[in-house]
């Protein structure tokens, strides 16, 4: 590899050397001895540095330090190969979203490797924004990878990114309360109506994420999955895709909304909740019931050592399979995940494979998982004990991804995620002869280019 040249000088002017009429001839000779010395100087710095290995820079999605911990294992691993410099991306997905898309557009080559949320990875694939893999590269990232992080990985047939973290959402749910409601979620399924109503029973709440923003659409299209239905059709066929939302699955997703949102089950601050807001709630004296990522119980874990949590709070978390929306039929928790890309535009294409390819084996992801407690997207690794010690929801996370609905796979996901949520916020006006048709029409005039979000 070429070393890094130092600061050289262009000519003799840039080292002040004088110009005009010739000198007297003592003059010249301290003048001479004066360039020889910082010819000498500058010959010297010149040379090129000290040859290292290649940094590949890797723009990652905000951890507790484990994805910059697997970078320097990797870099190890290489013999000296090259090495990882790690760049937080912001903590919101749609603002990772936005910085990832402005700089590809830009052309820039420092993107070397980038963390995508799953949900994104087909508008930077469509914009021929990653490098695709090639067959013989494409077996070892994808051996042992759960099926719907590794068909949410995939664009037009080939793998455009490596699944890294394969996430879900659980039903979170206070022991306390559910026995008292007399539900047991953990034997048998419950629907949406069964928690509602256990809630009202107790004077509880059922916590959710329906403010408006993208993760409204995680719990609108979970729903309208578990109804049997789909936000799209075709959504791979990008603008000629067709919405599906005015159907039976459509009207049922809404009447469950409608019946949470009018109940005295909902949190008062229903309209505006998040992932974080509603574990808050949860975990409070009202906290009954829960739908979330896997990350809540780490998350209470964490507040509980640092004197945030009571332990008995912690204590009095139970999870269970996500709620079904009718009783016949299996729920379609939401997926989740990262997967691991490589720039279109690096000049280190064939050392970001090989990064990737450490990044992404199944050794690492077991190590990624017991440390960080972010589900893997390889199945082999829930079976792993250093796993299993500390996940002990390892087989339900696993079941839940097998079964997993994506968010529309579509280029213009964003723009369908903001149509949607536009019609369906907020939750209390949501009326299911109206919004799941009205949330077709714009998301079809959004596609044709006839509304701009």
């Amino acid at each position: 590899m070429r070393g890094r040249l130092g600061r050289c000088p262009a000519r003799a002017a840039s080292l002040g050397f004088p110009r005009g009429p010739r000198a007297p001839a003592r003059p010249r000779l301290r003048h001479a001895r004066t360039r020889l010395a910082v010819l000498l100087l500058a010959a010297t710095a010149c040379r090129p540095a000290p040859a290292g290995p290649p940094v590949l820079t890797w723009y990652a999605n905000p951890d507790n330090g484990g994805q910059a911990r697997l970078a320097v294992r990797c870099a190890a691993e290489s013999g000296g190969r090259y090495r990882i410099r790690v760049e937080d991306l912001p903590r919101d997905a749609t603002q990772q979203r936005e910085q990832l898309v402005r700089r590809l557009a830009a052309r820039d080559s420092s993107i070397d490797l980038m963390s995508l949320d799953l949900p994104f990875v087909a508008e930077l694939a469509a914009a021929r924004f990653l490098r695709p893999f090639g067959e013989d590269e494409t077996a070892p990232l994808t051996a042992g990878v759960l099926a719907a992080p590794l068909a949410a990985a995939t664009w037009s047939g080939r793998l455009v990114a490596a699944p890294f973290v394969a996430n879900t959402q659980l039903l979170w749910y206070r022991r306390s309360v559910a026995r008292r409601a007399g539900l047991e979620p953990a034997a048998a399924p419950v629907t949406w109506d069964e928690l509602v109503s256990a809630a009202e029973r107790t004077g509880t709440t059922v916590e959710v994420q329906a403010g408006r923003y993208e993760g409204y659409l995680v719990w609108i299209a979970a729903l309208v999955a578990s109804a049997g239905g789909a936000i799209l059709e075709a959504p791979e066929r990008g603008r000629r895709a067709r919405p599906a939302l005015a159907s039976a699955p459509g009207a049922r997703a809404a009447a469950v909304i409608r019946r949470l949102a009018r109940s005295p089950a909902a949190d008062p601050a229903l309209s505006t909740s998040d992932e974080e807001s509603a574990r808050a709630a949860f975990q409070g004296p009202r906290g009954g019931f829960m739908v979330n990522w896997a990350y809540v119980q780490r998350a209470a874990a964490d507040a509980v050592a640092a004197g945030a949590l009571d332990r008995a709070v912690l204590d009095d978390v139970g999870w269970a399979r996500y709620p079904r929306v009718d009783p016949e039929r299996e729920s379609r928790p939401p997926l989740g995940g990262i997967a691991l890309a490589v720039g279109a535009f690096t000049r280190q294409g064939d050392l970001a494979v090989e990064a990737v390819r450490c990044l992404t084996s199944l050794p690492h992801q077991v190590e990624y998982m017991a440390e960080t407690l972010n589900p893997a997207a390889r199945d082999a690794a829930y079976d792993a004990p250093e796993v299993r010690r500390v996940f002990p929801m390892a087989d339900l996370v696993r079941l839940s991804l097998r079964d997993a609905a994506p968010r529309p796979p579509t280029p213009f996901y964003a723009d369908v995620s903001a149509a949607v949520v536009r019609e369906f916020h907020p939750p209390a006006d949501v009326d299911p002869e109206r919004t799941p048709a009205a949330a077709a029409r714009l998301v079809e005039d959004v596609l044709a280019d006839r509304v701009l979000l």
